[in-house]
This record gives structure tokens, C-alpha cells and sequence, in this order.
């Protein structure tokens, strides 16, 4: 009888048994044999993988594409979990003056990594807007930032500060260019039930293998596990990785805007604004033509009102948001209807320079009016054995800076890469060990971005005292010296050398 092989690692039993398991699972992963995509099964054989993913959302999808892109990785059995169905996300279709009301804004630096894995050219590139300014201020003393680049050399990749993209248009051509690839097993419309260690048999111990079970009895057991499944994260629950944070006890107010021009730079020069105030940052950020889309961080109390609101208030209240004081807002907020005739009485007792603001919105596109819980929450590790957490598993952010999905898409592209060195090197990609340089990479990047964003937010929910004149200070200092503006504005844009 042959000697027994005590390589948990590995998790054959014996050589005999590996050498068997060992061809089978070659034969499995030839090119020749790899079926093309199937959306609606997964191909026949042994549910025993390399790579298991559980999230089809932008996080995970790029990974997988990008592990299929490359040729150190390709030949690698990878499968894809996702609860919902991805049939209708990869058909999905609006027309060009219709827009989802969930927009993300894209850093340069991610639209060339999604350039690189072939994804970015599968979008709907008609609605996609990219944006060339920013104006942020102050709600209660008007102390300004203007990202305009008027006191800077524009950066080497040009003067685009960020894309705004639809979390679907971008789903959707990931689907798209990862179904172009093939060689990925998509299990859809699937519920994960459980996720357990493997169990030892006469031919495999998998006992240190994660198996996901899914309703309907399917396994998966998995060389190394993703989490790319959101806040809430099941594979982060399994690996028994804590996340810490805290609520803010406010909400994000999002809706599809209509302008009543393109913005006063026109077509060719797109502005996003954001205005701090006491309870929460309001921005309007471009969308193609005379589109914008809505971020509205504000109480829970007043998100609800917004929310019942009929469109002519609704509207009022944005506009009014962007031009009048905090204490009218208040006023405003308090009422259960009439904000439409109110904001036009206030309106003409407040002056403002109307160019520097937000041209008026005329309309909101109906049922896209919507609210969700904001949180920040981050993992103790994005790692453990056998399993790694990026996006929103790991870590989730105030939106104030726009930065959830571009920190998902960095992520990816580092546990990419850690993976593509451990192929290159003979490792186990799942054991921790060569899981660390993602760490090391990606945690206090993304620790330091979420300190700075939550000290913003609590910075500027003061409505008085000394803290307001020094925030407004800092504002016009950093306004009024060039050379930081222009830091900040490549920070944004993902150009030069990474800080955060």
C-alpha cells in the first residue's frame, strides 16, 4: 500500500490517489476541453476549483476577468457564486434619457485597469460622462475649493478628474467581456446555504478546503475563496473576520436629475458640485447631456420626507439645497408639502452667484428616487486561510469622496497580482502566507482613505464654534495655493504617487 501523504496543503491522501486526482483535475483544466460560458449551468465534472468566487458584483467580476486576462492565471478552474440572476444584467438596456439612479464615479487609474483586463471597451460608452471640474464649499460660510486645474500643470493622462459610470452599465460589460473569455463556471441564481471546511474521503482530504454549499445541494470546495459578496459578507462570517465600525446614522439620498442646460461649461467641460452641509454633503455629478445623478447625504428623518415628497418639491428641495441657507433648509424640511412655492419666496431674499452653482434642476426622473444606510465598517484583515475579502466585504466607506468602488477596483488589481506571483512561483494560492503581500498593499491604503473621509464628515456636521472658521480657513488656503490644489487633484484622480 503506498505511504500516506500528509499534505493538508495540497489535500490529496495518498500518491496513488494524487496521481489519480491530480489527472483528472489536468484533464479538466486542458484548454481544449474548457467549455465556452454557459449562463444558465455550470460544465460537468468535480465541483473542486481553484478559485471560488461568491459576488458578481463590480469587485468580483473584475477579479475573475482579470485571472482570465492573464496567461499566468488563465488555465486556473475558477467559479463564479452570485445570488441574483446575471441573464437579465447582461442584457441590460435603457434608453440614452433614462439613467439608473446607482452611479459610481471611476478614478482614471481604474478606467486603465479595466482597460487593461479588455472590460472597459464592453461598457455603453454613450453613458459614461467624463468630468473635468470640481466646486466643493462650505454650507454654512461659503469658504470654497475649486479643482479646476486654472492654478496647475494638468496631469501627463490629461485633465479628467473621474467617470461617472452606472453600476449596471459597468456590471454589464464585465459580464460581457468575462463571457468573452469563457472558462468560468457562473453559478446564478444561487443562494449560499452554508459554507463549511471540507471532509476527508479515501481519495481527497479537503479538510482544510472551504466547500460552499448552495440551495439545491450543489458543493463547491475551493483551493482559495473570495469574498467579493458586499457588507454583509458570508465568506467573511466563515473565515470569522470581525469588521468594526460604526453607523452615521444618516442615509444617501440618490435620484436621476434633469439641468436645464449641459452645465455651464457645456459638452466639453463637465462640473461636479458638492456642498457640505450641517447634516450631511449634497452633489450633483454629471451625466451625459443635460443628466446629472443625485447624492443626498442627510438624517434619517429628513431622507423619508425627500422620499414622499411630489416631484415639484422634490425638486425645489434640490435646488434649494445648493443655494439656500442651512436654516431655511431647516424650514423647509419641516414642512410635508409646498417646498416648490417656499424655495421660490426664499430664493429671492438670498443672493448667490448663480455660476457657481449647479445650473437649476427641472426634473427627476421617475422611481429613481431612493435611500440607503450609510456605514462605515472595516474587516480586522481582508485574509485568513484559504480566503481573501475585497469591496464591500472588506471594507465600506462614506461616500463623500467617491471612492468605494475605485477602493474595490485597487483591491482587485493587488489580489490579482498576489495571485498571478503565486502561480509564477509554484505557491498555494490560498494559503495565507502567500495571500499577505495583498495585505500589506491594500489595508492602510484603504484604512488612512476611510480615516480622512469620516473626519470630513464629522468636521463638517458642526454648525458652529471655532471649528467652523478653521475649516473654512484650511478651504480658502488650499484654494488659494496651487501647487497643493493640483496634489489633491491627481490624489483624486488616481495620478502620481499614491498617498491614500
Amino acid at each position: 500500500m503506498d505511504a500516506v501523504v500528509k499534505r493538508r496543503a495540497a489535500a490529496f491522501v495518498c500518491r496513488s490517489c494524487t496521481r489519480r486526482s491530480q489527472k483528472q483535475l489536468q484533464l479538466q483544466l486542458q484548454p481544449q476541453l474548457r467549455l465556452r460560458r454557459s449562463y444558465s449551468s455550470a460544465p460537468p465534472g468535480p465541483d473542486i476549483y481553484d478559485v471560488v468566487c461568491v459576488g458578481g458584483g463590480p469587485a468580483g467580476l473584475s477579479l475573475l476577468t482579470a485571472l482570465r486576462t492573464n496567461p499566468a492565471t488563465a488555465h486556473l478552474r475558477i467559479a463564479l457564486v452570485e445570488a441574483q440572476d446575471l441573464s437579465k444584467l447582461r442584457s441590460w438596456k435603457l434608453p440614452l434619457d433614462r439613467f439608473s439612479n446607482r452611479c459610481s464615479s471611476l478614478t482614471p487609474s481604474s478606467v486603465l485597469f479595466l482597460d487593461k483586463i479588455g472590460a472597459w471597451g464592453h461598457l455603453e460608452r454613450s453613458r459614461v460622462q467624463p468630468y473635468q471640474e470640481m466646486q466643493v464649499w462650505d454650507g454654512v460660510t461659503g469658504a470654497r475649493i475649486e479643482f479646476d486645474w486654472a492654478s496647475g500643470t494638468p496631469p501627463p493622462a490629461g485633465t479628467t478628474i473621474a467617470y461617472m459610470v452606472e453600476n449596471l452599465n459597468l456590471t454589464s460589460g464585465l459580464l460581457r467581456r468575462l463571457e468573452e473569455l469563457g472558462g468560468v463556471s457562473v453559478f446564478d441564481n444561487a443562494k449560499v446555504e452554508d459554507i463549511s471546511l471540507g471532509s476527508e474521503t479515501e481519495e481527497l482530504d479537503l479538510r482544510e478546503w472551504p466547500v460552499v454549499d448552495l440551495a439545491g445541494g450543489k458543493q463547491l470546495s475551493a483551493r482559495f475563496l473570495v469574498g467579493a459578496d458586499g457588507a454583509n459578507s458570508p465568506v467573511r462570517s466563515f473565515a470569522g473576520i470581525e469588521a468594526r465600525g460604526w453607523d452615521y446614522d444618516r442615509h444617501g439620498v440618490v435620484a436621476s436629475l434633469q439641468l436645464e442646460g449641459e452645465g455651464w461649461g457645456g459638452d466639453q467641460t463637465k462640473v461636479a458640485y458638492q456642498r457640505f452641509l450641517p447634516t450631511g454633503p449634497v452633489a450633483i455629478l454629471p451625466l451625459p447631456g443635460n443628466l446629472s445623478t443625485l447624492v443626498w447625504s442627510t438624517t434619517p428623518a429628513n431622507a423619508s420626507l425627500l422620499k414622499s415628497l411630489s416631484p415639484r418639491d422634490f425638486i425645489a428641495m434640490v435646488n434649494a439645497a445648493f443655494r439656500l441657507g442651512p436654516t431655511d433648509l431647516a424650514f423647509m424640511h419641516s414642512q410635508s408639502s409646498g417646498q416648490d412655492l417656499e424655495y421660490l419666496w426664499r430664493l429671492e431674499h438670498t443672493p448667490f452667484d448663480s455660476r457657481a452653482v449647479p445650473q437649476t434642476v427641472t426634473g427627476v426622473q421617475e422611481g429613481t428616487i431612493a435611500s440607503f444606510p450609510l456605514k462605515m465598517r472595516h474587516a480586522n484583515t481582508y485574509v485568513g486561510e484559504r480566503v481573501a475579502l475585497v469591496g464591500d466585504a472588506a471594507h465600506t466607506i462614506h461616500p463623500l469622496a467617491g471612492q468605494g468602488l475605485n477602493q474595490g477596483q485597487g483591491d482587485v488589481q493587488s489580489l490579482a497580482s498576489t495571485i498571478e506571483y503565486a502561480v509564477s512561483h509554484g505557491q498555494d494560492i490560498g494559503v495565507r502566507m502567500s495571500l499577505e503581500p495583498y495585505v500589506s498593499e491594500r489595508y492602510l491604503a484603504n484604512h488612512v482613505l476611510m480615516g480622512v473621509c469620516d473626519k470630513l464628515h464629522k468636521l463638517y456636521s458642526v454648525e458652529s464654534g471655532p471649528l467652523v472658521s478653521l475649516r473654512s480657513f484650511g478651504l480658502n488656503a488650499v484654494n488659494s495655493f496651487g501647487p497643493l490644489k493640483t496634489f489633491l487633484m491627481n490624489q483624486a484622480a488616481g495620478h502620481g504617487t499614491k498617498v491614500f
